[in-house]
């Protein structure tokens, strides 16, 4: 009974912070609505700078463990990001990704570590946990930004597709690093690479084995509410069978999140379905970030920010030196090896958006409480955390703004409407005329109708057509709708045979075959 009681009060306790935590963070998301000058800020910023006036008069929500945001937090997150990413954008643009995502956690390390090692005399192993800590970009912010304004989609697959990677590569060398203070591992390149391989590998073949084996069986039923809970299920046993495996739970879930995205979507679910299932994931994305967003600013300790000033400044000058040097060192490099050319305007912004966040803090709460030096690493990296939302993800705008890379996204939104409302007065058209000799009808009431539609009609094409001669880019964007929709019918069908038994086995979609073979 006392053992019950116990659990109970535990249960309620944990309750009501996170009842708060939730009311401030949808109380934040609709300042925005009543005051406009909010909108200028993105959203995750704006619930760094709450929780950061919360911690300021020392108002403390709940405790911010590393387990909480790694096996909890991470996980959506990652999955939401990777179910988004279509393959044919990422295996466009896989050379300048991989080189960012591995190369340039390698550069972030060594960067920040020497730096520190040498300006501020730090332990080399303390420097190389900091280094590998706040080699994790987090660009949440930053994608939500180039999603609002219309950035080129190709310039978002690189930042999305590297940050994807660059936090499984993150953990993993952080893994690998966190031994040697302690003495359990020693610096050695082959021990070093073999570790590596494994836990990569290991993260690879269950991300794969499970995204392909839920994609095969959502092709035998058609029950939305179940095809969502699958998906759930599916990225955090994933993230958790890796972690036991040995593996990196990070790469598992990007893995399953790329294959049930652009395979187990297409194939087992019916465009309904998909819809079901990415408005749910945007939801739970949009539900997880405003958490640990809020908490990031709610926990940092401006006591001890004060007494590491000088090494926070070290930090930052060393990471954002080392990610130049990543960015356009191997951003020419790539240039060079593909024919997808990524500019000085564009590199430019992808240096400066290289944003650290919630997988940084993560790492520096999981550094072993017997270390001496824990402390100033959590210092360090929360300092630098906060540099990067603040100072860098508040000056992305303008930069977009100077650099012209702003995108034509309110044109595609009046393009798209304009077709979609005469996509809808085309079938009031038809089904006009389906109804022509129902009875009752008036011959006078239903020319009026028809009038009036086909005057719309009229309307709506003369604008389309006028909107693509003026914006020649239109053409482009309107080519890429009717492929989704030829995939979508094409799919549908497949969907439907399968469930009918007239088909036992999946079939790739040809269509998505074609645009793989028109990108090239």
């Amino acid at each position: 009974m006392l053992t019950t009681l116990i659990a109970e009060a535990t249960i309620e306790s944990n309750l009501k912070p996170f009842l708060l935590v939730l009311a401030v963070s949808l109380s934040v998301a609709t300042l925005p609505q009543f005051f406009g000058w909010f909108r200028r800020i993105p959203y995750t910023l704006l619930l760094v700078i709450v929780g950061l006036g919360l911690a300021f008069v020392d108002v403390r929500l709940v405790n911010l463990s590393p387990e909480l945001i790694l096996s909890i937090f991470l996980p959506p997150l990652l999955f939401e990001a990777a179910w988004n990413l279509r393959w044919t954008e990422l295996k466009q643009q896989w050379v300048p990704i991989a080189l960012y995502a591995i190369l340039g956690v390698v550069i972030s390390i060594l960067g920040v570590a020497f730096g520190l090692h040498y300006l501020v005399s730090l332990p080399l192993t303390t420097a190389l946990l900091i280094g590998a800590s706040l080699s994790a970009t987090d660009p949440v912010s930053v994608i939500a930004l180039f999603r609002e304004l219309g950035v080129d989609k190709r310039l978002s697959t690189v930042m999305e597709g590297e940050s994807l990677f660059n936090d499984g590569m993150a953990v993993v060398a952080f893994s690998l690093l966190v031994g040697l203070p302690l003495g359990t591992a020693t610096l050695s390149l082959q021990s070093i690479l073999g570790q590596f391989f494994v836990v990569v590998g290991v993260g690879v073949a269950v991300g794969t084995l499970i995204g392909f084996s839920i994609s095969y069986l959502t092709q035998r039923f058609d029950l939305p509410l179940v095809e969502q809970s699958l998906t759930l299920v599916s990225a955090y046993a994933t993230y958790l069978i890796a972690e036991d495996l040995g593996g990196s739970g990070v790469i598992a879930v990007v893995v399953v999140g790329l294959v049930l995205g652009n395979f187990g979507s297409r194939i087992g679910m019916n465009p309904r379905t998909r819809i079901i299932v990415t408005e749910f994931w945007e939801f739970l994305a949009f539900f997880v970030n405003s958490i640990v967003f809020l908490l990031i600013g709610d926990q940092i300790r401006f006591a001890i920010l004060d007494d590491s000033w000088k090494t926070i400044v070290i930090t930052i000058l060393g990471m954002i030196l080392a990610r130049a040097i990543t960015v356009y060192g191997l951003g020419r490099l790539s240039n060079a090896l593909t024919t997808t050319d990524i500019s000085m305007r564009e590199q430019t912004l992808l240096w400066w958006g290289g944003l650290r966040g919630s997988v940084a803090i993560a790492l520096a709460l999981s550094v072993p409480i017997v270390l001496p030096e824990r402390e100033e690493i959590i210092a360090v990296v929360f300092g630098v955390v906060l540099f990067t939302l603040l100072v860098q993800g508040l000056t992305i705008k303008p930069l977009l703004e100077v650099l012209k890379l702003l995108g034509d996204q309110p044109l595609r939104q009046q393009y798209a409407e304009v077709i979609a409302r005469l996509t809808a007065m085309n079938r009031v058209l038809d089904h006009l005329h389906q109804v022509q000799q129902r009875p009752g009808i008036e011959p006078e009431f239903y020319c009026y109708q028809e009038a009036l539609v086909k005057g719309e009609i009229e309307r709506l094409s003369q604008e389309a057509a006028q909107l693509q001669s003026e914006y020649p880019s239109l053409n482009g964007f309107a080519n890429d709708q009717l492929r989704e929709e030829l995939l979508a019918v094409e799919a549908e069908t497949y969907a439907e045979l399968v469930q009918s038994g007239q088909l036992n086995q999946e079939l790739a979609p040809l269509m998505q075959h074609a645009s793989e073979i028109d990108s090239v």
